[in-house]
């Protein structure tokens, strides 16, 4: 990008390029995607070719009308943010937005209520392109909007699309927080297989390769999950012997229902 020509190119503006802001920036550049990429980054970090960071968005090119800005900070900062990127808003620019907790209705009031946005949850297996997003637009995206969009997300994963913007509250507990709980699954039952007398490197090995062939398996056979785990239980076998604790009036179900509803009410308290 050229900071010296009058007007920029449109393409895509990045403002936070950390970990998930990071992986959908190399999506886009994987699947090459229109271009050029801006980012607007205090911190050095480590971009395509095609991007240029800014460290300020005072420091932005003249002219620059992005086709898209994507807001990939901490939701806490997003009130401090958005007031630099209202000047946008009048033009043909749609905003995206990942921050868990703020509304539709919260960037209405910082970038004005013309201002076309969508709101999504992406996750963190966007990293290796098999993340999922879940997404909601305001009246004001149009269908060009809204297809730049899904393009943006679908780079990295999966998309889908809600017309509820509530939902977003119980969708950040099951996808947008759900690989932590997968990675304690992980380190749950590393520690289970040392308490019962394996080193600890081979059952963490065994753990590891465990989640992620199941999960694996999960979404390439046409069963669903409830089937493939009767698949693996014999009657009178080891399974069922775990399964009858795991599934049992305080087993997994119900602390995970719990869990979820935790994330939820905790989604909704961070729009307040």
């Amino acid at each position: 990008m050229n900071t010296a020509s009058t007007k920029a190119p449109r393409g895509i503006l990045l403002v936070g390029c950390g970990k998930m802001g990071g992986a959908l920036l190399a999506g886009w550049s994987k699947r090459r995607l229109a271009g050029p990429f801006a980012v607007v980054e205090p911190a050095p970090v480590k971009l395509p070719r095609e991007a240029r960071r800014y460290s300020t968005p005072d420091a932005l090119p003249k002219g620059l009308q992005p086709a898209a800005i994507v807001f990939a900070v901490k939701p806490q900062a997003l009130g401090e943010v958005l007031p630099d990127y209202r000047r946008f808003a009048a033009g043909r620019t749609v905003f995206l937005t990942i921050a868990a907790g703020k509304t539709l209705g919260f960037f209405a009031h910082h970038l004005g209520t013309a201002a076309p946005v969508v709101r999504a949850m992406p996750n963190t297996p966007a990293a290796i392109g098999r993340g999922i997003a879940v997404a909601c637009a305001n009246p004001q995206v149009d269908a060009a909007g809204q297809a730049l969009c899904r393009r943006l997300l679908a780079a990295v994963g999966e998309v889908a699309w809600i017309e509820d913007e509530a939902l977003l509250d119980p969708v950040t507990a099951v996808s947008g927080s759900g690989p932590a709980y997968v990675f304690l699954l992980i380190e749950c039952l590393a520690e289970a297989g040392v308490a019962v007398g394996l080193p600890e490197a081979l059952a963490m090995k065994l753990a590891r390769a465990t989640v992620a062939g199941a999960g694996e398996l999960a979404q390439l056979a046409p069963e669903d999950a409830a089937q493939l785990r009767r698949n693996v239980t014999s009657p009178g076998g080891t399974t069922e012997a775990a399964l009858a604790i795991l599934m049992g009036a305080e087993g997994l179900g119900p602390l995970l229902r719990r869990a979820v509803a935790a994330a939820t009410r905790r989604s909704r308290e961070l729009a307040e």
